[in-house]
């Protein structure tokens, strides 16, 4: 992605400046002014690249002291798996508690949504068919961790009281257990991960940088006539986050 907006240029240089040690972790930066002159930019625009870094955690203000190199954040490691004491609960919630994080969410829904083709290439439904979309951003801890576009066709659950996902008397519990209620019975789920770069407003909800690395996962629930009951676009930002799969093995007596 080319690096033509100036505070961009601005972050740029100082993220390299921290990584080859220049200022280690607890040193106070100079000062605003002193770095706008320094690369012959405004002071809003040296303002924008230190708040830029200070998104990315490289940095951290202090009230009435400057900005400071912040310890690195940990790169955690996010199980996906589905195990069976997930049931009536949330199935992020319990990995994130398994993992002794808190894990909490905020979603927003909207109704009676045409599917576009590549939504119902996935749902094997028509394209325009209505669906009910969610947008979520997960939070672990308080910080961003993951977003997800989910849908879900109104011919499955338009009638029923798990048609708005966050809402009804099964709400917060996770696609399988919902569609459970309703006598969907999921059986399977296929997930797709590739890299990708974050896009503006990606990186504006999960505070990373513009093109930062990202893993965007393909997530698809099917019951067990293999129908498909919910699709959904997955984003993690690679730089907090490692995606590791566990899986079941069944033994034999």
């Amino acid at each position: 992605m080319p690096r033509d907006t100036p505070y961009l240029q601005v972050a740029d240089a100082l993220r390299d400046r921290i990584r080859a040690g220049e200022w280690a972790v607890g040193d106070k930066l100079p000062s605003r002014a002193r770095i706008a002159e320094e690369y012959e930019v405004g002071a809003s625009v040296a303002q924008r690249a230190m708040e830029r870094l200070t998104i990315e955690g490289i940095l951290e203000g202090r009230s009435g002291s400057g900005t400071y190199v912040r310890r690195p954040r940990e790169r955690r490691r996010m199980i996906r798996t589905r195990r069976p004491e997930h049931r009536g609960a949330s199935p992020y919630r319990a990995v994130l508690n398994h993992q002794d994080h808190e894990g909490t969410w905020e979603s927003r829904s909207s109704a009676r949504t045409p599917a576009p083709e590549r939504i119902a290439r996935r749902l094997e439904i028509q394209p325009g068919d209505l669906c009910v979309v969610t947008d979520y951003e997960f939070l672990a801890d308080g910080l961003p961790v993951q977003l997800s576009r989910s849908w879900e066709p109104m011919a499955i659950t338009g009638e029923t009281p798990v048609v708005l996902p966050e809402m009804g008397p099964h709400a917060g519990i996770g696609v399988v257990e919902r569609m459970r209620s309703i006598g969907v019975l999921v059986e399977r789920a296929v997930e797709i991960p590739r890299p990708a770069r974050a896009t503006q407003e990606q990186a504006n909800l999960l505070g990373i940088s513009i093109g930062g690395l990202i893993t965007e996962v393909e997530r698809t629930f099917y019951d067990v006539d293999g129908r498909p009951v919910e699709t959904a676009d997955i984003v993690v930002p690679d730089v907090r986050w490692e995606i590791a799969y566990e899986f079941a093995v069944q033994r034999r007596e």
